[in-house]
């Protein structure tokens, strides 16, 4: 499996009082996110607030999502929790038409390596869908738990959350040199938050391919630093670092849950109505909201200016 492009992160829209999913705005969400052309659409996952949704809205949501992909993409779901909530998210997200899932951290329960495996062995084999899974927080890998993963023939990739890259280059070198019948086609993403700060460390260890938060909210910016980056155009990188990626980052760590709230509020700006987060996370304050749409046009003038050379 291979993830070329972008990787869309969409938003899960709430009506204003945050009781239903704005299911309209979901709709218009996804199409200008598949308008963007990513490689893929991963829905329900933590920008997505799966922890928030109820299985009834969770279905519709990856269903809606399949719906307007239309095929064009592979629409991945979100599933996380213990082991028996997640094989239960992957049954639904496999009956709403899902290509695969993205298996999410364990809720709060720590163990080992092998302990990861077993329990994405759990939640994946013979669940009738590809699946990537998401090291972060308390699901931490080492290069024997990653080769064993791909005795795991639902197992497609590995995404990084934790950002320590001699530990993925690690893993990266061990299942490439495995000598396992799966090595080559096993996928490696960036999925830590504004991944675009990391994508050339990571590019340099063979993980190329990485997950855009604000490809939701700022598509034009997203999609230019990607292209810029594939081409080695340094200037424009630069720039966009320099203006917004930096500014930015260093926003989102004003709060914690900012890497999902801070962009929710990126969409409202952008003209989406996409409501607020719901409850722990919380909504960024208006002095906030300010700052990042300065941000915003920062990266903007920004981006004009490199292109008039």
């Amino acid at each position: 499996m291979r993830f070329d492009g972008l990787l869309s992160f969409p938003l899960t829209p709430f009506t204003v009082d945050r009781a239903d999913v704005a299911w309209a705005v979901l709709r218009d969400h996804l199409a200008a996110q598949l308008a963007a052309e990513p490689g893929a659409v991963f829905v329900a996952c933590g920008t997505g607030e799966l922890t928030a949704l109820s299985p009834t809205e969770y279905e519709r949501v990856v269903a809606t999502a399949v719906e307007v992909a239309g095929g064009r993409v592979p629409v991945y779901a979100g599933v996380g929790g213990g082991p028996q909530v997640a094989r239960e998210n992957l049954a639904l997200a496999r009956r709403a038409g899902a290509d695969g899932a993205l298996l999410l951290p364990p809720y709060l329960v720590e163990s080992t390596p092998a302990g990861l495996v077993e329990h994405v062995r759990w939640v994946a084999a013979g669940g009738g869908l590809p699946v990537v899974v998401y090291q972060r927080a308390n699901a931490v890998l080492d290069p024997a738990a990653a080769v064993a993963l791909l005795d795991v023939d639902e197992v497609v990739g590995i995404k990084d959350g934790r950002g320590d890259v001699d530990a993925m280059l690690r893993i990266v070198t061990a299942v490439r040199h495995s000598g396992h019948r799966r090595a080559d086609r096993f996928a490696f993403l960036n999925g830590l938050p504004t991944a675009e700060l990391s994508a050339a460390a990571y590019a340099a260890i063979g993980v190329p391919g990485y997950s855009s938060a604000v490809l939701t909210f700022v598509p034009d910016v997203a999609t230019a630093f990607h292209a810029a980056l594939r081409a080695g155009d340094e200037a424009t990188t630069g720039a966009l670092l320099a203006s917004f990626y930096l500014p930015f980052a260093a926003l989102r760590a004003q709060a914690p849950g900012y890497a999902v709230s801070l962009v929710k509020a990126g969409a409202r700006l952008s003209g989406q109505p996409v409501g607020g987060v719901r409850p722990p996370l919380t909504d960024p304050p208006p002095e906030h909201e300010e700052r990042l749409a300065a941000i915003v046009e920062s990266a903007r003038t920004a981006l004009a200016e490199v292109r008039r050379g």
